[in-house]
């Protein structure tokens, strides 16, 4: 494996950790196909012992991908250890990811066991598991920690029979040069370090976490924990774009193989910024919209004379094409299916499909060209209707907008079989119709994020918004897609507040 380098993927599971990016079953099923057809090697599907959804996402998961590896997170603890079994159970090609903490201070004051009480509890669990048949290998993830600590435990664990070490930079705290004297002294000093597969999860809080993977890949490392798009929570994990095109481009330096079919990097991008509402900022290096854009005279003269002049990569290598226009109103349902197969979506049943095109019709009365980026965006609506109830569902929508007057807006929303109208006047049309629907649903939620995005070109592109809401300590995404902008809005602020009367997931995070 010494020049191979392999990208796990945890957008699934540490990913979801961002506030408002919790994903359903249905979702994380089909970012994990996408996975799958990107080629990455392991996909960490979810933390089984933190809600009966994510146990059920784990287990859908281990039973439905076939061409890569399936992990779940573990605690080290016998209830986390099971559950985390259980929902592996369907998969023939399995990872137990089991960590514990030890830093001095998460001994001490988190988990409060003593340096020793720690060695022999990760020793003891990952044994457990590492020699049963059921599991592929067992995977201890560690924080930074006294030298001599972090050596006895994972040289024990070792012993016991893991066969990947993570070294975690948990808060995002290493710098490259020190992260990869880590990871350098770790691999001399602990004597069956060669036993197994060096592995590092960096988080971006200053702005380091592909710089420090790639220092300890650099260092020894031959695995890289990675999210699509650098999801992840505060500032979030290792890009796995990022990482993966590092390593090709720069083979030279790396002298390193990824497995990765590149051509599905923006495909996966574009897929997981439109389930979680998490929009990729333009100037986003590999798969923002401005990443092979140039403004610069002097550099589009140079790139139309000879494109790597100012060019290190090719735009299609990593799935930048012209979009294609497949669908129109005039369309068959069968057609419309396939090309849902065609680009990765599949519908678990036949209403699904049956309501999926109404959608597409209805959408394709208002829009001439439908994108593949339109479908995405449909089936994600359609999936975020499904996952939240219609305690409330917008009914009709009108508004007033006349030059130097106030905007006034006025919605029939249907609460509980009951339709019922209430008015809203804004700073301008989104402001009055969300007020109107606010004096409705009464959510008493704070707004703090609002953002639109196109998902095309062109001047008749669907608009998506994301509004995120946050109350009482929850905070929950709402994302609505449609050319009208106010329309768009206001389905994303319904989506979030259908979300708030949602129970809420009980979560056990590892905080890693």
């Amino acid at each position: 494996m010494s020049d191979r380098l392999i990208i796990f993927d945890t957008t699934l599971r540490d990913g979801e950790q961002s506030p408002g990016a919790s994903m359903t079953r249905e979702e994380k099923l089909r970012i994990a196909k996408q996975l799958e057809k990107m080629r990455v090697d392991v996909i960490e599907a979810g933390f089984p012992a933190a809600s009966n959804g994510d146990f059920e996402a784990v287990r859908a998961i281990a039973g439905t991908v076939r061409d890569a590896t399936i992990c779940a997170l573990s605690r080290s603890n016998d209830r986390d250890i099971s559950r985390a079994a259980e929902a592996l159970e369907p998969s023939d090609n399995k990872r137990l990811h089991i960590f514990i903490a030890t830093s001095a201070l998460h001994m001490e004051k988190k988990l409060r066991m003593t340096p020793e009480q720690v060695q022999s509890s990760s020793r003891w669990r990952s044994g457990l598991r590492a020699n049963s048949p059921t599991m592929s290998s067992s995977r201890p993830r560690m924080a930074a920690a006294p030298m001599s600590t972090l050596c006895r435990v994972l040289e024990g664990v070792i012993k016991e029979g893991a066969t990947t070490i993570n070294i975690a930079d948990t808060v995002g705290y290493a710098v490259p040069e020190r992260f990869a004297e880590l990871i350098r002294t770790l691999r001399t000093r602990i004597p069956n370090s060669d036993k197994a597969v060096w592995s590092v999860h960096c988080h971006n809080d200053l702005g380091m976490a592909v710089a420090n993977s790639l220092a300890g890949v650099m260092a020894g490392a031959r695995q890289v924990e990675c999210t699509v798009n650098g999801l992840g929570e505060r500032a979030g994990n290792t890009s796995l774009e990022e990482i993966v095109m590092a390593v090709k481009t720069r083979r030279d330096f790396y002298k390193l193989d990824v497995g990765i079919d590149t051509s599905q990097i923006v495909p996966a991008s574009r897929l997981v910024s439109g389930i979680t509402g998490f929009v990729v900022q333009p100037n986003k290096a590999v798969v923002g919209a401005n990443a092979f854009a140039h403004a610069s005279g002097i550099h589009q003269d140079g790139v139309l004379k000879q494109r790597d002049t100012y060019e290190i990569m090719r735009a299609e290598d990593v799935g930048w094409t012209t979009n294609k226009i497949v669908l129109g109103k005039l369309s068959g349902r069968t057609a419309f299916k396939k090309r849902l197969q065609e680009i990765g979506i599949e519908l678990e049943s036949e209403s699904a499909v049956n309501e999926a095109f109404q959608r597409f019709k209805d959408l394709a009365d208002r829009k001439v060209d439908i994108f593949d980026e339109d479908l995405h965006a449909l089936v994600s609506e359609q999936a975020h209707g499904e996952a939240a109830p219609d305690h409330f569902r917008l009914v009709s929508m009108t508004q007033q907008s006349a030059s130097g007057e106030r905007p006034r807006a006025t919605v029939v929303l249907s609460v509980g079989g009951q339709e019922l109208t209430s008015e809203g006047t804004g700073s301008g049309p989104v402001d009055a119709v969300l007020r109107a629907i606010e004096e409705r649903t009464c959510s008493g939620a704070e707004m703090t994020l609002y953002s639109v995005n196109a998902i095309s070109g062109g001047t008749e592109a669907q608009g998506e918004v994301t509004v995120r809401l946050a109350k009482g300590g929850r905070v929950v995404n709402g994302v609505g897609a449609d050319p009208d902008i106010v329309l768009a809005s206001a389905k994303a602020y319904l989506s979030a507040v259908n979300k708030l009367h949602e129970p809420e997931k009980v979560s056990a995070q590892g905080g890693i």
